[in-house]
């Protein structure tokens, strides 16, 4: 579908194009945000705030140190491993200002994730929190790392050191546990040698060179990384920045440059947070409170108190977390003007929660990490469609295709096909992988089933891979969990697809109670009173918890795995 069908649906402010010269890098757009907003507030972590000034001196220097005191080459892959910490952004910038790739990595992987990471993306170099020292020991002898940077909690904090060591055992909710790694450089070490070193902007990067290699477990297999070039991050930091820069209906700005106060609980490593946080708000000379353990609901709610937050950006889980604190209810929403859910289906009931204690709207949006990653974004003004992704972002063509490939009409579910400037490279020496969802005109395949609406909207459906078949008819996980998700008694839930003698599949569904008085019967009854019957779920099992990905996506695939394996 042609992307100017989209270009009349757009709310007022909303352009339906960008201007792909604006940067000629992504060095020269972070470097335009420290000129223009020196002085201002950038991020803000564990109670102490850094400007765009300091930000800009502390990344300069450790892209100084990587210049003068490692064989370090523009291209070369540098590695992130820690949570939202100061130091993020730090390293962040400084390694683009090296000319060097960044390879975000998730600090809670296993060692056969890590090990896998960084042989396939063949990193050199590493910078990681000392927590997790224990574990890249034991990988470490398996890849091309040469240099390792070593921080710790406390290193871009003024606190006492006692007390500082007290909040990292607490809050961060991990101890540090002995290793031994050679040649480890400590983080304020490496920007003191930066220091007295002079630094020098790398050679201008081609716009299709790699900037990020995000890892992701794309529609099948392992994961694998996507390639996101220079062009990638700008058109998408731009078309990010055109929806939110959106008017209101006297033609006035929702969001200001450089006034804005955004919560960022979500991990700056994922792609979604790198983006929005990163990219786009610095951009816009605005303000992240970077939250570096959001599980910790009483301390998260702590830090964000005494700051009248403009914006919050989180998901699905993350909003019931924060509903169902009692902390969160105190807090005063004032100066709250929009709300940013992306990374896993938003739940109807969770909407109107949200909206009647802080009386915002919350806008979904849809991306994916090949996509860097937006793709579509409600309205912030408080015309979302809820139950819907949004429009596509500017530039952005879309389609919905059948199993054999041919376009899909408007109201009926497809895989849907993305096209644009977002959309990466490819995968990282693969491609195999590649080809299978990227055809040789630039479409890509998402692996997700979406509607396309006739007033431009766009509704996700699920993923191809979690449809449950029942009975010849498709079943969708996320139809079923939003209706459980409604009922009071209910705090979360998921829902799947087992092997059934009759059906072929059956639904069955996982429940975390909030009255321990709910129980199975009355669950499938409520099922069946909202759902027609081959929905209904004929299995449920109540449970305490169930298996998220750190940034609060549901894993479907672990619960069938065990289920096969009971």
């Amino acid at each position: 579908m042609d992307e100017k069908f989209w270009d009349d649906k757009r709310p007022p402010g909303v352009t339906n194009s960008i201007n792909l010269d604006a940067f000629p890098s992504v060095l020269s757009l972070i470097e335009s945000a420290f000129s223009k907003q020196a002085i201002k507030p950038a991020f803000t972590g564990i109670g102490h705030t850094l400007t765009f000034a300091d930000v800009d001196r502390y990344s300069k220097r450790f892209a100084s140190y990587l210049q003068h005191y490692t064989d370090l080459k523009p291209g070369d892959r540098i590695a992130i491993q820690m949570p939202n910490l100061l130091q993020f952004p730090i390293a962040v910038y400084g390694a683009i200002r090296a000319g060097l790739v960044l390879v975000n990595t998730n600090p809670l992987y296993t060692t056969r994730e890590m090990r896998h990471q960084f042989k396939d993306s063949q990193v050199k170099a590493l910078v990681f929190l000392d927590v997790f020292g224990h574990m890249i020991e034991e990988v470490i002898q398996d890849t091309d790392i040469k240099y390792l940077i070593c921080t710790r909690v406390a290193d871009m904090l003024p606190f006492p050191k006692k007390s500082l060591i007290n909040f990292a055992a607490k809050h961060i909710k991990k101890i540090v546990k002995p290793f031994s790694l050679d040649n480890v450089v400590p983080f304020l070490t490496a920007l003191k040698k930066g220091k007295i070193a002079s630094y020098s902007p790398p050679p201008p990067a081609a716009l299709d060179a790699p900037v990020v290699l995000q890892y992701t477990g794309g529609t099948t297999g392992v994961s694998k990384g996507a390639i996101l070039t220079q062009k990638n991050l700008i058109a998408n930091m731009l078309q990010s920045q055109a929806v939110l820069l959106q008017e209101d209906s006297n033609g006035k700005r929702l969001l200001n440059h450089g006034q804005e106060i955004i919560v960022a609980p979500l991990p700056l490593y994922h792609i979604y947070a790198f983006t929005v946080h990163l990219l786009c708000l610095p951009a816009l000379g605005n303000h992240s409170i970077l939250i570096a353990n959001p599980r910790d609901m009483t301390t998260f709610i702590k830090f964000i108190k005494p700051w009248k937050f403009t914006g919050f950006v989180g998901l699905n889980t993350l909003f019931v977390g924060m509903l169902n604190h009692p902390d969160f209810s105190a807090k005063d929403f004032a100066s709250l003007k929009f709300t940013l859910s992306g990374g896993t289906a938003l739940q109807k009931d969770v909407a109107h929660r949200w909206e009647k204690m802080t009386n915002c709207q919350i806008s979904e949006a849809y991306g994916l990490t090949e996509c860097s990653p937006a793709v579509c974004i409600n309205p912030i003004d408080g015309a979302s469609q809820l139950g819907t992704a949004g429009l596509p972002v500017p530039e952005t063509q879309l389609k919905t295709v059948d199993q054999h490939g041919s376009e899909t009409l408007f109201g009926t579910p497809g895989e849907l096909c993305v096209k644009g400037p977002q959309v990466m490279k490819g995968y990282w020496q693969n491609q195999e992988a590649t080809d299978q969802v990227l055809s040789k005109d630039g479409w890509l395949k998402t692996g997700d089933v979406a509607v396309i609406q006739e007033d431009g909207y766009v509704k996700i459906v699920d993923r191809i891979k979690d449809m449950i078949l029942v009975s010849g008819f498709n079943v969708y996980p996320n139809e079923i969990e939003g209706v459980v998700a409604a009922n009071k008694k209910v705090e979360n839930c998921a829902a799947i697809g087992i092997p059934d003698e009759k059906t072929g599949e059956k639904v069955k569904l996982f429940v975390i109670a909030s009255d321990s008085s709910l129980t199975s019967e009355e669950l499938v009854s409520y099922c069946r009173a909202n759902m027609t019957a081959y929905k209904v779920p004929k299995e449920v099992e109540f449970c305490s918890s169930l298996p998220m990905t750190p940034v609060g996506k549901i894993l479907r695939k672990e619960l069938r795995q065990e289920e096969l394996s009971s």
